[in-house]
């Protein structure tokens, strides 16, 4: 019997937006991704998907975008109004960190000061959100696992009650549509494990909320205990909140790739500059299983 593992290669960080822009980058079927995308309750974000490179590699970039009143997107080629793009947030909470995205949840530039959401709403909103949509039992679960990993170091850093993080701090419409999005790619995907690299962290400060905070970010540092990690080559927040609860979420180990036969990879393509770059590598691969 073989085993299919999905392995995250996280050398240069992780986020909701890089993560999706990965494992979109496999081959899964964008249709069909858009389609259960759309069945989020939510009418506050379009989503742009396209090819690019960064620093030659070639990969996918993934970006929310909110939308705006004024706004009718009909230029945009997306031909999905949904939900979908809206990171202008910082899912990841607050912070800025080195997305994917010209706008992005976490803003890239340090002196660019997160922004306060219109409205605000708690774990229990989100979990209303997810549970009255038509998206799968298989979906519904990761995400809500991944949003509670979220509130659950939110809610120790700033010494409230789980119900009392609100949605700014948590995310916005953005890190809904990520972690749902990352979950229905999961799904998608059908392997039978998901397992990750030690994570790198970046380094410097970043602008959340409350102020400017070392990197990596409380809210990430917190979620990764009991994860491998490290901080190289880039004064940058590479890893997000988001990107951090995805993979404490859903992989079962963090270390060296697995002994498997190469079967595909994927690059999803981050929004910083860097000298090394800035992209996230998801493999999949086959590994016999021993037999009993």
């Amino acid at each position: 019997m073989e085993k299919r593992i999905l392995y995250f290669d996280c050398f240069s960080g992780i986020s909701g937006d890089m993560t999706i822009g990965a494992l979109l980058d496999l081959g899964i079927d964008q249709t069909a991704f858009l389609a259960e995308l759309s069945k989020i309750n939510l009418d506050e974000f379009e989503v742009e998907i396209k090819k690019g490179l960064k620093n030659g590699i070639s990969g996918t970039d993934f970006t929310v975008h909110l939308t705006m009143q004024e706004d009718d997107h009909d230029e945009h080629s997306h031909a999905h109004n949904h939900k979908d793009e809206l990171h202008d947030h910082h899912h990841d909470h607050h912070h800025e960190q080195n997305h994917d995205h010209g706008h992005s949840h976490e803003p890239e530039q340090l002196d660019e000061k997160p922004h306060d959401h219109a409205h605000t709403c708690n774990l229990g909103d989100i979990y209303t959100i997810i549970d009255s949509s038509d998206l799968s039992d298989f979906v519904k679960t990761r995400s809500k696992k991944i949003f509670y990993i979220v509130a659950e170091a939110e809610a120790k850093i700033h010494a409230k009650g789980i119900d009392e993080v609100h949605f700014h701090e948590i995310g916005a419409v953005d890190s809904i549509v990520d972690i749902i999005g990352a979950a229905i790619c999961v799904e998608m995907l059908q392997v039978d494990e998901i397992q990750c690299s030690e994570i790198n962290l970046g380094s410097g400060f970043v602008h959340c909320e409350h102020g400017i905070f070392p990197v990596p970010a409380p809210a990430t540092l917190e979620i990764l205990k009991g994860v491998p990690v490290y901080s190289q080559n880039a004064k940058k927040e590479l890893t997000t909140p988001t990107g951090a609860a995805i993979v404490k979420a859903l992989c079962s180990e963090f270390g060296s790739m697995p002994g498997f036969t190469i079967e595909k990879m994927g690059y999803g393509l981050g929004k910083r500059d860097m000298e090394t770059p800035n992209v996230l590598r998801v493999i999949v691969g086959k590994k016999k299983s021993p037999a009993h």
